[in-house]
């Protein structure tokens, strides 16, 4: 038995319908391009700001060696990766290389931990290897409010400085110059963040008391 005729109207309807899939995929394919041409963009226009505000650290003592940075790894945590740098055998410029990599060059923006207009302003170590780094107010006012998200910038700064300057004992981070109460809303930034911690002196021998 035959089967019965598509009524014309039916099939125009799809046809149409056909076009606008049609139509839609192409439209969705130019705007993923345009989407990722512009996200291109904006990582160069990160990248040339920090070179006006923070031109590229380098010294007369810098060698390549391998260096672990400490970017995003997940919502919650921080993980090591493992980069080659030109890294200075002075621990003050140094540690400025090590910031300065972690804030300009995370491997995708979702590794980010440091809001990307924040600049390390100074950088000081103190007799006793208390780090003092200072930055820009866009590490505070540009960071995004929430426990987590800032207890990762503190630890990503802490964790990177501690496995590649072993001089440095702990970290004070201030804003501007300034000692704020924290770094977002949540974090505290009054007090001081450890390091690698100084080694303990040897115990003295016991001495036997004479009979």
């Amino acid at each position: 038995m035959p089967l019965p005729k598509m009524p014309r109207t039916t099939k125009i309807v799809i046809g149409a319908l056909v076009v606008a899939v049609l139509i839609g995929l192409v439209v969705f394919r130019s705007l993923h391009r345009r989407m990722q041409r512009l996200a291109a963009l904006q990582s160069v226009d990160e990248q040339a700001r920090h070179e006006v505000l923070a031109p590229q650290i380098s010294t007369p003592t810098d060698v390549t060696v391998k260096a672990k940075i400490f970017w995003a790894a997940g919502s919650d945590r921080i993980a090591p990766v493992e980069v080659q740098l030109q890294l200075s055998a002075d621990p003050v410029e140094r540690s400025r290389q090590l910031l300065n990599e972690l804030t300009v060059n995370p491997p995708t923006p979702g590794q980010r931990t440091i809001p990307s207009d924040a600049v390390l302003l100074g950088f000081y170590i103190l007799p006793d290897g208390t780090a003092i780094a200072d930055f820009s107010d866009a590490f505070s006012s540009e960071m995004p409010s929430g426990i987590l998200s800032e207890e990762m910038a503190v630890n990503s700064i802490a964790r990177t400085l501690e496995s590649n300057v072993p001089v440095l004992h702990r970290l004070k981070i201030l804003i501007h110059g300034q000692e704020v109460d924290t770094l977002a809303g949540n974090v505290d930034l009054t007090g001081f963040f450890d390091l690698n911690p100084p080694s303990e002196p040897p115990a003295a021998p016991a001495v036997k008391s004479p009979h």
